[in-house]
């Protein structure tokens, strides 16, 4: 078991060196796009990214995770055709229609959206680009299906790379503001089309099958609402936000949010390594015992990440931003909590895609997007851009919370609960402590890196003395450190 675990966490962080590198140069240019984009432009920019999530989940039609699955029904290359090009096939005619007619609407739609006008062809651009993008999960499914993450990993280092580039060149070279960002995503998707057409173009073929059409929207169907919900719930307090508060809040929450979200660096890269991972064990004797040691192991990783983020948050927008956007450090610790929230859900619910009740998700997450909107009006009136922070982490409390629920209906398991206690109490401990920590320099870049290292030595002891490890545990990693570094190992001998 310990060597499926540490075959899951290596593939996670090959997943991740991609976005963990292109993320860190994106996030190292903030101070350079908030002196060529507004507050209000980054307001627009919120809201042309829930036009895009919520397309996406449209024009999937819930078809990605059926391909997932279905996949590894496959008996045969053939077989994998066959369930490719229906797919495919499907999403060309029916989402070519759907971009057909949301383009002819854009322009009221933009106004209505928006509030003010000339962004019409923004949201265009935004749709175009989603619908082509749309197509390239068959690739990258193959990818990591076939157990290649260091393939799926260089590309998506080289696509957000390249965007990276593009947006500089858009937005500071050219002056395109909110235009500039969206033409760069498109203009690199179109040159990603060919790259990816490599591992596409062999399963497609002039085939298509009712049958496996109907299999694959049953299963994929209900994973639609679920997605709307579940974006509702990630991006609704952005909208709900726009009518209460001016654009400038919106952009300056959507700013904190973004050091917050920095932990889906690590919950991405996961989730990219954690399917292909359950799938392929979910019929060996011991996969219920993997799978707890996994979500124990992923929840510690997180708990540790928010710990950090939230006790640096102070220091780390003072560093990155200019004085106007100071204030957005109060949301970070809450979005961060809603994040890790987001990984329970995750870890928690994989009963559901393993025992094919996919229609459950749909009902937890319609509880967490109602409870959003609630919140978001309750509080957002009354406390601002820290109700739709607050309102954040209630609605992924509820989604974690229902959908563990329905899957202990249908893949009982039984997790280990003291040690997740022993996290919980490791995280607390490690953010009160490291963020009151006293500082003799005023510096912000000095503060990130004494809080942030306060912060993991906290974690890690406290852990220590709460006996976290087992004995087992304790030798594997002496095993691990042994092979990682053997000179230690042998000086440690003589």
């Amino acid at each position: 078991m310990f060597q499926k675990l540490k075959s899951l966490f290596l593939n996670l962080a090959i997943y991740g060196l991609g976005d963990v590198a292109t993320s860190i140069v994106s996030f190292l240019l903030l101070p350079v796009y908030v002196r060529y984009l507004s507050l209000q432009d980054y307001g627009i920019l919120a809201l042309l990214l829930v036009v895009e999530v919520v397309a996406k989940i449209v024009f999937r039609w819930g078809l990605d995770a059926s391909f997932m699955r279905m996949y590894y029904d496959c008996p045969d290359q053939p077989a994998r055709q066959r369930l490719t090009s229906t797919i495919f096939f499907f999403l060309l005619a029916v989402n070519g229609a759907c971009l057909m007619a949301a383009l002819g609407v854009s322009p009221p739609a933009s106004r209505w959206l928006f509030g003010v006008s000339g962004y019409a062809l923004a949201l265009q651009v935004t749709l175009v680009n989603t619908f082509i993008g749309g197509f390239f999960f068959f690739p990258f499914h193959v990818l990591r299906i076939q157990g290649k993450p260091r393939e799926f990993s260089a590309l998506t280092f080289a696509r957000s790379f390249s965007v990276i580039v593009l947006r500089l060149v858009m937005v500071v070279g050219l002056g395109y503001g909110v235009l500039g960002v969206q033409l760069a995503d498109l203009v690199v998707t179109v040159a990603f089309t060919f790259v990816l057409a490599r591992w596409l173009a062999p399963l497609i073929r002039p085939v298509f099958s009712r049958e496996l059409l109907t299999n694959a929207l049953e299963f994929g169907l209900p994973r639609v609402p679920h997605g709307v919900a579940q974006q509702t719930m990630a991006m609704a307090d952005r909208y709900l936000l726009s009518l209460f508060v001016p654009l400038r809040d919106v952009g300056l929450y959507s700013v904190g949010a973004s050091f917050g979200v920095a932990l889906k660096l690590f919950l991405s890269a996961f989730e990219y390594a954690w399917a292909p991972f359950y799938f392929g064990a979910m019929n060996e004797p011991e996969a219920k015992p993997l799978y707890r040691s996994a979500t124990t192991y992923a929840i510690a990783v997180l708990a540790l990440a928010t710990a950090g983020v939230s006790a640096v948050a102070d220091d780390l927008v003072r560093l990155m931003t200019r004085p106007e956007f100071y204030e957005a450090s109060r949301v970070v610790p809450w979005i961060a909590i809603g994040v890790t929230l987001q990984g329970v859900y995750l870890l928690t619910s994989i009963g559901l895609n393993i025992t094919k009740h996919t229609g459950y998700y749909p009902i937890a997450t319609a509880l967490a997007a109602a409870t959003s909107v609630g919140a978001n009006l309750v509080l957002i009136p009354r406390y601002g851009m820290i109700g739709a922070a607050w309102a954040n982490v209630l609605a992924f409390g509820v989604q974690a919370g229902a959908a563990m629920r329905f899957s202990q209906r249908f893949y009982p398991m039984r997790y280990e609960w003291g040690r997740l206690a022993r996290i919980l109490l490791a995280a607390i401990v490690s953010y009160l402590a490291a963020s009151r920590l006293p500082l003799f320099s005023p510096r912000a870049l000095v503060a990130v890196i004494v809080r942030g290292s306060a912060v993991v030595l906290l974690f890690v002891s406290v852990l220590g003395v709460t006996g976290f490890l087992s004995a087992r545990e304790r030798s594997r990693v002496r095993d691990l450190v042994g092979q990682l570094f053997p000179s230690s190992q042998h000086r440690a001998g003589l």
